[in-house]
This record gives C-alpha cells, structure tokens and sequence, in this order.
C-alpha cells in the first residue's frame, strides 16, 4: 500500500472518530447521556422556576420554597369535602406515595383550594386518612390568594387569573418539579395511563 493511501485512511479515520465523538457531546447535551436517553422537557417560559411561598402543612408546620430545594416533588390542588374529581386524584396520589414514600430527595406537596374550610386540623384528618406521614407528603393551607397565584404562575396547572374571594381553582393536573424549581411535566391525575407516566418520569428525573 502506498504512503498516500495509508495517510488517506489515517486522515478519515481520525475525522470519523471526530465526528462520532461530537455526535456523542451533542446527544448527551440534548438528551443526557452519550446513548441517547432524553431528558424530560422544561416547561414553561425560558428560565420559569417555581417562586416563593410560604404555607402551614397538616402539623401546623410552616412549609417554604427553602424546604424543597434540591428535592424532586409533586404538587398537586384539592380540597377535602370535594366529591367530583379530588378522591380518584388522592387514590393515585397514594400509588405514587407508596413507590418513593421512602425516598428522602422526594415529597408530595398538596395544596388545598379552599382554606376557609381546610384548617390544619381538617388537613391532618384527611392526610391519616389516605395514610400520608407528614414528613414526605404534605398537605398545605394558607392563604387564598397565594395558593392560587402559586398554581398559575408557579405549577402551571390552572391558565386563569384571580378574581377575588369568589375565586376558584378545580384542577386534575399534577406537575413534576425538578431539584431547581422547573416544571418537567403536567399529568392529569385522574387517569391511570398519566399517573403511570408521572412515575416513570420520576424514575427518569432521579436519574439526571
């Protein structure tokens, strides 16, 4: 073989294995990993995190935006005395519980829609009732307006405006925030199919 075939296959070699490993930085850019496996979405405006807030949970424990950080969580709205869509919500809350309760970077943040009934007490009852222990999945009071300008402008999971007293937030969307604040995905937690997909994205953003 000539020295100007050897340098021929030198050369484009060496440009193949270039090219391969900038494939590689991409896709691990894009997707998280040199083998192609995607990251979840970030959702909402660029640079949308969760703000502050400031809510008392079923101990009578004040709860804030500090208390989260660096864990992966669920948020989700209710309210007790609901019979419409919050019973079948808080049963598949409970199968998302019993897969991480025992995962000390995860919690569950439930935050009710009408604290004028929801008082600290109501809320330890209703969370011994769906066998919550108060370290990990909170249930969250506080006021009216906060709570709800929370769901709108923090979790993304209720598109209107505050409208004053008569005000009222009924959503089925769970949201999935990250360690830093962002909202990875919406899920309606009614159905099983996005509750099912709610648990594998938990799976996948543990591993990020």
């Amino acid at each position: 073989m000539s020295k100007k075939a050897i340098l021929y296959i030198v050369f484009f070699s060496v440009l193949s294995l270039g090219f391969l490993g900038y494939a590689g930085y991409v896709i691990k850019g894009e997707r998280g990993t040199f083998l192609g496996k995607e990251k979840l979405p970030v959702l909402g405006a660029p640079g949308h995190t969760v703000q502050g807030f400031s809510f008392t949970d079923q101990e009578g424990h004040t709860r804030t935006k500090a208390d989260v950080q660096g864990k992966i969580y669920v948020a989700e709205y209710f309210f007790t005395t609901c019979t419409g869509i919050c019973p079948k919500m808080n049963a598949n809350m409970e199968k998302v519980y019993a897969k991480y309760k025992n995962k000390p970077e995860f919690l569950i943040l439930s935050h009710t829609v009408d604290p004028d009934h929801d008082s600290v007490p109501v809320l330890k009852v209703y969370a011994e009732k769906h066998g919550a222990d108060p370290k990990n999945w909170w249930f969250l009071t506080g006021s009216k307006k906060e709570l709800y300008a929370l769901a709108r402008q923090g979790y993304l999971v209720d598109d209107g405006t505050y409208t004053g007293d008569e005000d009222f937030v009924h959503t089925q969307w769970f949201a999935l925030v990250d360690k830093t604040g962002q909202i990875r995905g919406l899920y309606e937690g009614t159905k099983k199919q996005d509750v099912d997909k709610l648990i594998d994205d938990i799976d996948r953003l543990m591993e990020e």
